[in-house]
C-alpha cells in the first residue's frame, strides 16, 4: 500500500524565557494550518536576568536544540532581554543564531523594528508591562534604534506572575487613556501578556495600527517561512509582507 506523506509548511522555533507562558498558546492558537511551532525555554528572566552577551551560549544552545527540529526560522522571543543589549548587540545575537542553525534568525526586538517599518511608523506611543527601571531600558533601545516615543507609559506590573493574568482590557484601556493623534503607531511590548487580544478593538477605536510583541514576531516568522496567510485577528499588520529588503538580506 502506497501511503500519502503528511507535510508540514513550515516549521518556526521560538526560543523563551522558562517562565513565559503566553507564547506557546497564542503561537499554537494563531499559526495557520500546517505551520508547526516548536519551543524551547532558557533561564533568562527574573532571577536568572544576565547581561545579554553572558546569555548568548545559552541562546545559542537552546537555537541548535531547535535546528534539530528542522525549523525554517528561529525566533529569540522575549522583548526585554532582546533589547538589552543595544541595537548592535541585538543584531550580533540574530547573526550568531543564523550561524548556529544555518537559516533565517529574529528577535523580538527586531521582529517589532521590522513590523515598524513596514507600516512606516517612526512615531509612537509606547507601553510596556514592566516598572520604571525596565521600560527605561526597552525605551533606550527604540530611541537609540531612531523612534520618536511621542508617548509612553510603564504600567508597573508586579512581575511574571501577574504579567500572565491580566486580561487585554487592561492593555485596551491603558492604549485608549494614551491616544495620541500625533502616534503613527502604538507599541504594546511584552511576549508574556493579553495584549494580543485588544489589538482588533484597538485599531477600530484608534484608527492607527496596533503592534505587540507576539503579534509581531508571528508575522514576521510567518513571512521570512514563506507563508503569506492573513491570520484574522491579529490587525493590519498581517496585510503586509516584510521588506524586500530584509527578506534578501535573511
Amino acid at each position: 500500500m502506497a501511503y500519502k506523506t503528511i507535510e508540514t509548511r513550515a516549521r518556526i522555533g521560538f526560543i523563551i524565557p522558562s517562565s513565559n507562558r503566553m507564547v506557546e498558546p497564542q503561537a499554537q492558537r494563531y499559526m495557520p494550518d500546517g505551520v508547526q511551532p516548536h519551543f524551547t525555554r532558557i533561564r533568562m528572566t527574573n532571577q536568572h536576568k544576565a547581561p545579554l552577551d553572558q546569555l548568548l551560549p545559552r541562546i545559542l544552545d537552546a537555537a541548535a536544540v531547535l535546528a534539530d527540529s528542522k525549523c525554517d526560522v528561529t525566533v529569540l522571543q522575549c522583548t526585554g532581554t532582546s533589547m538589552s543589549g543595544g541595537v548592535d548587540m541585538e543584531a550580533h545575537v540574530i547573526r550568531e543564531i543564523e550561524r548556529v542553525t544555518g537559516k533565517p534568525a529574529l528577535s523580538a526586538a527586531s521582529s517589532l523594528t521590522t513590523a515598524f517599518r513596514t507600516l512606516n511608523a517612526r512615531k509612537l506611543v509606547f507601553i510596556s508591562e514592566t516598572k520604571q527601571a525596565d521600560h527605561n531600558k526597552k525605551k533606550d533601545f527604540l530611541l537609540e534604534a531612531g523612534y520618536d516615543l511621542v508617548a509612553d507609559k510603564a504600567v508597573g506590573l508586579a512581575g511574571t506572575d501577574e504579567y500572565c493574568i491580566m486580561p487585554p482590557e487592561l492593555w485596551f484601556d491603558t492604549a485608549m487613556s494614551m491616544r495620541n493623534e500625533a502616534a503613527d503607531a502604538y507599541f504594546i511590548s511584552c511576549a508574556n501578556i493579553r495584549s494580543i487580544d485588544a489589538i482588533e478593538a484597538l485599531e477600530k477605536e484608534l484608527k492607527k495600527p496596533v503592534v505587540t510583541s507576539n503579534q509581531a514576531a508571528f508575522w514576521c516568522s510567518l513571512r521570512m517561512a514563506g507563508i503569506k496567510d492573513v491570520v484574522p485577528g491579529l490587525g493590519r499588520l498581517m496585510q503586509h509582507d516584510v521588506p524586500k529588503s530584509i527578506a534578501a538580506a535573511e
